[in-house]
C-alpha cells in the first residue's frame, strides 16, 4: 500500500466517525449549554436538572439518527474489509 492509500483510509475513518457521532455530540452540547444558561439565570444548581433532559434528548436523537449512523459505519466497514481482502491477495 502506498502512503496515499493510508491517508485516504485515515481520512475516511475520521469522516465516518464525525458523521456517526456528530448528531449525538452536537445535541448534547447544545442541550448542556441551554441548561447551563438556564441554571445560571435562575441560580438552580441541581445535577439531575442537567442529566435527565440530556439523557432524554440524546436517546431521542439516537432513535431518529440511529439508522443514518448505522449505515455510515456499515459503509465504512465494508470499505475497510474490502481493502483488507484486496491487500491480502
Amino acid at each position: 500500500m502506498l502512503y496515499q492509500q493510508y491517508a485516504t483510509i485515515g481520512r475516511e475513518t475520521l469522516i465516518s466517525v464525525l458523521f456517526a457521532t456528530g448528531p449525538i455530540l452536537i445535541t448534547a452540547l447544545l442541550v448542556g449549554l441551554l441548561i447551563g444558561i438556564f441554571q445560571a439565570a435562575t441560580s438552580i444548581n441541581e445535577s439531575t436538572l442537567t442529566f435527565v433532559p440530556k439523557l432524554v434528548i440524546v436517546l431521542g436523537i439516537l432513535a431518529i439518527a440511529g439508522p443514518f449512523m448505522m449505515s455510515t459505519m456499515t459503509g465504512f466497514f465494508f470499505t475497510v474489509f474490502t481493502e483488507i481482502a484486496r491487500v491480502g491477495r
